[in-house]
């Protein structure tokens, strides 16, 4: 299983024990995970393995244990060859969609929640949690039932009700806050320190954001360990998108991919809650947060992002860009995918998309650069944000004449 070195802060390079840490003593900074990786590793340890869930990655995990593994059989998510969707949006080539909606719970967030879950079993946690917007909290809630822990979700009394009635029906208990995300957040951190409840995106972070890197992983599996030309990741506290940086990195670091140095990478926000685009375009090192967030993408609805300087960091490093999309946009974009590539998604998904044809109108995307946009959750979550744009529909009465009369 993975073999941790140490715990190491972000800012000031301080190394901690890894346990049951999340901020230096310090500085205050994020703590990162790092990896005694075993020698040997090559493409076909993990090729010819026949565990088809992001777990075929567990070298590069942070779980000692492998009788903690909480698994529900998330991961290795189809990576589809986008060729109509490319062709409708600007005539791409080599345009792939990382459909991540089918997962277990329907979203990215079974990577990390799982990870963390697996985790907090490891050093043997009594309960766990989350902050979140929606999806995280029907992950959390799937693997603490598969895991047998107590689980607390915090999140906006206002989210899609699917996701409150998903999170509920694994036997959660959701805390409706009369707020934010950032309000739920709050509360989910002091409760989780508090009480010694682990808090999947709060005091287990370093672990819980390992999950989402496995979403490089599996890319450039499935591109038979090519890199991308260029990713489009929707953001929403921007830790998706720098744990996929630092995935990138890892199988650059052990020989598993070549070169990283042209990959572009692009950071996808819906307006009424873009501050890291606010921050990108006016060129700031420091992120203003949106008090009021007010889109339909609910799941990237976070006003203050706390991994956003880092992904101001990462669009430098990787002379990317941040870009937003408003509902409308949001909408087309969902509405375009599921007509093209049969995929439905919720706004987020409809961001990356939106995101990405702007970017092809803008020239930023060649033609036949790789492409990669990820798609992150289930439409099935979000039906409300595109009723309106949908087709009304028609009540007949059970008559062949005339229903015949309206097919053409």
């Amino acid at each position: 299983m993975g073999s941790i070195r140490f715990l190491k802060c972000r800012e000031c390079g301080a190394e901690y024990t890894p346990v049951f840490k999340y901020i230096c003593e310090e500085c205050f900074g994020p703590l990162d995970v790092i990896y005694d990786v075993p020698k040997g590793l090559n493409k076909d340890t993990f090729s010819s393995r026949t565990d088809k869930t992001y777990w075929r990655y567990f070298e590069l995990l942070p779980i000692a244990d492998k009788d903690c593994i909480v698994n529900i059989h998330a991961g290795f998510t189809p990576l589809q060859f986008a060729e109509d969707l490319g062709t409708q949006i600007g005539n791409l080539e080599n345009l792939f969609i990382k459909n991540d909606s089918v997962n277990p719970t329907f979203s990215f967030k079974d990577r990390p929640a799982g990870v963390a879950i697996s985790k907090s079993r490891e050093i043997k946690l009594k309960a766990v949690g989350c902050a979140s917007t929606g999806n995280l909290a029907s992950a959390t809630a799937a693997h603490a039932a598969k895991a047998h822990l107590p689980c607390f979700i915090f999140a906006p009394s206002d989210i899609e009700k699917v996701k409150i009635a998903q999170a509920l029906s694994y036997g959660a208990k959701f805390v409706a806050v009369e707020g934010t995300y950032d309000d739920a957040n709050r509360i989910a951190s002091i409760i989780g320190d508090s009480k010694g409840i682990g808090i999947v995106n709060i005091n287990m972070r370093p672990y819980y954001v390992e999950g989402s890197k496995t979403l490089a992983y599996e890319v450039a599996e499935q591109l038979n360990w090519d890199v991308p030309d260029h990713l489009i990741i929707p953001v929403g506290s921007g830790a998706m998108l720098n744990a996929i940086c630092k995935g990138f990195e890892e199988l650059h670091d052990i020989g598993l991919i070549g070169d990283i140095s042209n990959l572009k990478v692009t950071a996808a926000q819906p307006h009424g809650c873009a501050p890291i685009v606010d921050a990108f375009k006016k060129n700031a090192g420091d992120i203003v947060p949106v008090e009021r967030p007010e889109t339909i993408a609910k799941s990237l609805a976070i006003g203050d992002p706390g991994d956003g300087v880092y992904v101001l960091r990462r669009l430098k490093q990787y002379g990317g860009v941040a870009e937003e999309a408003n509902d409308n946009e949001i909408i087309e974009g969902i509405l375009t995918l599921a007509k093209t590539e049969g995929i439905f998604t919720e706004p987020a998904g409809g961001v990356s998309v939106a995101v990405l044809k702007k970017l092809v109108d803008d020239g930023f995307i060649e033609r036949n650069e790789k492409v990669v946009c990820y798609v992150t959750g289930n439409g099935l979550k979000s039906t409300e944000a595109i009723m309106s744009a949908l087709p009304k529909l028609d009540i007949v009465k059970p008559d062949v004449q005339t229903v015949s009369a309206m097919i053409s």
